[in-house]
């Protein structure tokens, strides 16, 4: 047996409910696939959406909850894990197979004390990473990675709005497109997340909503319907909306006349491919830029991290180390 931190039962309302702590099997190890150590895995939001039903069955529960680790592998080398898994057979970019799935909705996930993914996930971890650190990568750093220069092509020399300055991917696409030479505008509810922001290499932080120094190359943005139309508005004509999450609602204002008029484009988002994560960590050891961790926790106190977080009380990532 091992611990683990599982889903026990769903609730819209109050996630943290169905949150178990305790003893799971340890997990077989089908052929092709392979058994990792976990060293550290950090919490998303994916997290808190599984505690509330949404992209699982009542059926597949209880599930270990997490998408992200870094660890050992049996042969005692130092990996990461790429959490997308695709169906057997898949080839190509693996976040456009119509049947892929994350760790922690079809598979068991990460916050425990072993996990097993398909040999293919498992990417050598740079020396020069702590596991805390590459534990950040796989989900929302590399959301972040394909959002700036995959899915939203940008260069050194043009302009970026991230729209809510304190989450896991939002902080993520601050200190990589500072990195990468691009001018950083942020929005933060409160003048801490602003302060944040800037601490993380935005140019200048903003409340939600106000009017920017410039029209943008591109708006990254995770919280969808509430600032929706301010994304649009700061725009430039030509301009692209790169969006991976709607954490504040899924219907936001049309905005048709100013789409086609200045010609934007609404790009959609999601994760990132095995040779994307290889790149960001290639990028990070190039640059020495480091994800930026909120807290490091024991695993007994997920509860405490997965309060923080659905509270937004959290400005990075937040570390559950084993």
């Amino acid at each position: 047996m091992m611990r683990a931190a599982y889903a026990r039962s769903f609730d819209r309302d109050d996630p943290l409910s169905g949150l178990v702590i305790g003893e799971r099997p340890d997990p077989e190890v089908p052929d092709g696939w392979t058994r990792i150590a976990v060293r550290a895995t950090s919490l998303n939001h994916h997290d808190l959406w599984t505690l509330r039903g949404v992209g699982i069955a009542a059926d597949q529960l209880p599930m270990i909850l997490g998408c992200d680790a870094a660890g050992v592998d049996d042969s005692g080398a130092e990996v990461v894990v790429h959490s997308v898994i695709n169906a057997p057979g898949w080839s190509g970019d693996e976040t456009l197979d119509p049947r892929r799935s994350l760790l922690s909705e079809k598979y068991q996930g990460t916050l425990a004390e072993y996990v097993v993914v398909p040999s293919a996930n498992v990417v050598p971890k740079p020396a020069d990473l702590s596991f805390a650190e590459a534990s950040c990568l796989p989900t929302a750093w590399l959301t972040a990675y394909r959002m700036l220069f995959v899915r939203g092509g940008l260069v050194p020399g043009q302009s970026v709005l991230v729209q809510g300055a304190s989450g896991g991917v939002a902080t993520a696409c601050i200190a990589l497109a500072r990195a990468a030479g691009l001018t950083v505008y942020a929005t933060g509810r409160t003048e801490a997340k602003q302060a944040v922001a800037t601490r993380l290499g935005a140019h200048q932080a903003f409340p939600p909503g106000a009017r920017m120094p410039e029209r943008v190359d591109a708006v990254l943005d995770s919280i969808g319907e509430a600032v929706w139309a301010h994304s649009l508005k700061a725009l430039k004509p030509g301009g692209k909306l790169v969006t991976c999450g709607a954490t504040s609602g899924t219907n936001p204002p049309a905005e048709l006349n100013r789409i086609f008029f200045l010609q934007l484009q609404v790009i959609g988002s999601t994760m990132g491919t095995k040779a994307e994560l290889a790149q960001l960590m290639a990028f990070l050891a190039t640059s020495g830029l480091r994800p930026t961790i909120d807290r490091t926790l024991p695993l007994d106190s997920v509860r405490d991290g997965l309060a923080a977080m659905e509270s937004g009380t959290v400005a990075g990532k937040i570390v559950i180390e084993l």
